[in-house]
């Protein structure tokens, strides 16, 4: 499997990353047949592991450890914070009190004595970055992290993010961890070209964009997407009953015949396109089974022509996400309507 490096860090990564949120209760219980699928992910050549600590509760990253246990040295180990561990309001968050907890729970879980990318799960405009940047930098110092990067930051909070560390003289952030598909393309307006722009890898995520892309929906014999076993908990992005759902059944029906013409599965089609992006690094696969990784790995190493390049352009329009809802954050401007309603004036009676 092809290697690229990470950013300026010079950690090599392969073109696949193994994402494990699927490895326990959300996905494959059973922790021996989960141990299975991270070593069928590495004996194939998949260096690289992202997880979370709150991907099942921490269960993922216990599974992580103990598939790990003997082939650690050979593993780019990556994992999250930010999101709650518990009912208490200081157990979650970008602040320095809650991250130098979370990494010693995260370093324990995971069985090993540091984390090579470190990730800030999503922004907190609570915190001040100043806070978070400091607390991670020090965690690099003392050797328990060797890189630090973000997960589905805004453009303009990767910029200010690098400009706080130049001003403040912390370490930068040097990876960003984007939604990326043919489907959610958004991120190619300005995310993908700040994280060129200041040398940050790209690890992108859900590249079958939930599942639409992977052979199940589009066309006459396709599958109906409210019958898509996360539909049951996110009918958002899967009611076709809905106007950005309906567009993307539209566009998969007419990938589906971009991929048979140029001889490719869809998943192979997604994959390939992500990775012809030149600010990608490496592309997460989240496989619930065995068969599911297989299939996935089958894809490693596709190449796209400019002409299949172009025609999913003209399906799905550069910079364009299909259903808004894939984009998986909203700033607090925008979710918090007191942040764009001027209050009514007051009028003083004398």
């Amino acid at each position: 499997m092809d290697r690229r490096t990470l950013g300026g860090t010079g950690i090599s990564v392969s073109e696949f990353t193994l994402g494990a949120m699927m490895l326990g209760a959300w996905g494959t219980k059973d922790h021996d047949e989960a141990v299975r699928i991270v070593h069928t992910a590495l004996d194939a050549g998949i260096n690289t592991i992202d997880t979370a600590d709150m991907y099942s509760d921490g269960e993922s990253e216990v599974i992580v450890g103990k598939a790990l246990r003997g082939r650690r040295d050979d593993v780019v180990l990556a994992t999250k914070f930010h999101y709650g561990m518990g009912q208490d309001a200081n157990h979650r968050g970008n602040s320095r009190r809650w991250i130098v907890r979370a990494v010693e729970d995260s370093l324990r879980r995971l069985g090993t004595d540091r984390i090579d990318l470190y990730q800030v799960h999503r922004p907190d405009p609570d915190t001040d970055i100043d806070e978070t940047l400091s607390a991670l930098s020090d965690l690099v110092r003392s050797g328990k992290v060797r890189a630090i990067g973000t997960s589905t930051f805004p453009a303009a909070e990767i910029v200010e993010a690098q400009w706080v560390a130049e001003k403040r003289g912390h370490l930068r952030f040097r990876a960003e961890q984007p939604p990326y598909s043919m489907l959610a393309r958004a991120v190619e307006r300005d995310v993908l070209p700040a994280a060129r722009k200041y040398g940050m890898g790209v690890l992108t995520w859900s590249p079958l964009a939930g599942g639409w892309l992977s052979g199940r929906y589009g066309g006459p014999d396709g599958a109906d997407p409210a019958e898509a076993t996360r539909s049951g908990f996110l009918p958002q992005l899967f009611d076709t009953g809905l106007p950005g759902n309906a567009a993307k059944l539209a566009a998969v029906t007419e990938l589906r015949k971009v991929a048979a013409d140029a001889g490719l599965t869809l998943p192979a089609l997604a994959t390939g396109f992500v990775l012809a992006h030149p600010a990608i690094t490496s592309v997460i696969i989240g496989p619930r089974t065995r068969d599911q990784l297989t299939s996935l790995l089958d894809t490693a190493g596709t190449v796209l022509s400019g002409d299949v390049l172009d025609r999913i352009d003209a399906i799905v329009p550069p910079g364009t996400d299909l259903n808004h809802d894939v984009t998986h954050y909203d700033p607090p401007a925008l979710t918090d309507k007191e942040l764009r309603r001027r209050p009514p004036a007051r009028i003083s009676i004398g």
